[in-house]
């Protein structure tokens, strides 16, 4: 089932900000609209109070899916500089779980790779170091490569950190000063960049040749499964199926040759990519190939229904929650992910209905306001000191944890999980 495409000639894989008119890695115009959460704003471009004051800028949004590829996708980019600006708010480290999570990963990649002390790892999209910090305990040497504000929280912490996005210049720099990457990771940004052409070409140069470049982002058919369409943002320019990523990788000097699914984030896939051609994918690929065309990732009609059911549980959490204003029944929402800002936006939910949002007290998205919506975001102390009716998980994929800790301050109140289907839970 394993094979290269049969596309000879390479598309553009650098995006230029606009309307798309094909498939972002096969080049195609084969695609199908499955889903139009609207004109939204950028999740993670939070408002202080003064900016309430002036104009919002908001961009399409609608998931297409590419029919030869398989790769779901976005219809609209927004340049770059814009989505990940110098207040970009979001840090790995202040969640626990993720930070358990990474250490684990570490782990796992090490026994998996045979990696040795004294290994370069590099980690594109590095954030806070949380990653790395899990290699440099078990003696590697790491460089992490981070394009937004938070990469002067990682210098200051010790694990160093070039300020800037990963592109060639930046991947010869590295192998200049430091040499080749034994192992480069890219946990859940690869969807993320328009200039995927010059990431890859820039893996080319840093990747030592028995090197690996490992990637986790969200996966296709959890996605669809559990009716994720709260992770379609303008950050999320695709969601990859494994087929989609063979067709990508095809095109370069590297092949996929392990390919796995992990629970981080509500289901994501962690695939590995060896350096050069010559090289026998594990059988762990073909079999998650034959789980993508078993589950439906190539016939028209499984998007069509993953659209339909998306607006009827939007229109159920909404109806929920005004049928609560009506019945004065108080209803709050607890922590604010990115994924939060699509499914509020999406169903037209503003402080007249959901009065603020609960965050831990170490977020930087405190006493500021969700963009598009204007939901406050507030220290979840408040839920403990007003025990409100319902308090509706917006970050549903740590609902178990989040729920755990705030019962364990003292929290009464019932909890709404809104995906991957409406629940209450007492």
């Amino acid at each position: 089932m394993y094979a290269r495409s049969g596309i000879k000639s390479r598309p553009n894989h650098n995006l230029s900000s606009g309307f798309l008119q094909c498939c972002q890695i096969c080049g195609s115009e084969n695609l199908e609209q499955v889903l139009d959460l609207r004109n939204q704003p950028l999740c993670d471009s939070l408002l202080t109070a003064e900016q309430l004051k002036g104009p919002e800028t908001f961009y399409p949004l609608c998931q297409l899916w590419c029919k030869d590829c398989t790769l779901s996708q976005l219809n609209y980019v927004v340049q770059g500089e814009v989505v990940y600006h110098q207040n970009y708010p979001y840090r790995t480290g202040v969640t626990r779980e993720l930070v358990a999570y990474q250490q684990q990963m570490a782990s796992e990649l090490v026994h998996d790779l045979n990696l040795c002390n004294d290994d370069l790892v590099c980690d594109i999209g590095s954030n806070d170091g949380t990653l790395l910090s899990a290699f440099k305990a078990k003696q590697m040497r790491v460089m992490g490569i981070e394009p937004t504000n938070i990469a002067h929280i990682a210098n200051q912490e010790g694990i160093e950190t070039v300020h800037s996005p990963f592109n060639q210049e930046i991947a010869t720099q590295i192998v200049k000063t430091i040499g080749h990457a034994k192992l480069v990771t890219a946990t859940n940004v690869f969807a993320h960049m328009a200039s995927l052409g010059d990431v890859i070409e820039g893996l080319e140069i840093l990747v030592a040749d028995d090197g690996f470049f490992v990637l986790e982002n969200h996966y296709l058919i959890p996605v669809m499964e559990r009716l994720q369409f709260d992770t379609i943002y303008h950050e999320h320019l695709r969601t990859y199926s494994l087929r989609s990523l063979i067709t990508l990788f095809s095109y370069y000097n590297f092949t996929v040759v392990d390919a796995k699914e992990v629970s981080r984030y509500g289901g994501n896939i962690r695939v590995y990519v060896a350096k050069g051609k010559n090289h026998t994918p594990k059988a762990s690929v073909n079999e998650l190939l034959a789980k993508e065309e078993r589950t439906g990732l190539s016939n028209p009609d499984y998007y069509r229904q993953f659209g339909q059911k998306s607006i009827n549980l939007k229109n159920q959490l909404l109806e929920f929650i005004v049928q609560c204003n009506q019945k004065n029944l108080s209803i709050v929402g607890n922590s604010c992910p990115g994924r939060c800002s699509t499914l509020l936006n999406f169903a037209g939910i503003g402080p007249d209905l959901l009065p603020y949002l609960g965050e831990q007290p170490t977020s930087l998205k405190l006493n500021k306001y969700l963009p598009g919506t204007h939901i406050p975001i507030v220290n979840n102390q408040r839920l403990i000191d007003e025990q409100p009716e319902y308090v509706i998980i917006l970050a549903w994929h740590y609902a178990e944890p989040i729920m755990e800790q705030l019962r364990a301050r003292g929290l009464r109140s019932k909890f709404i999980l809104p995906m991957p289907e409406f629940k209450i839970i007492e």
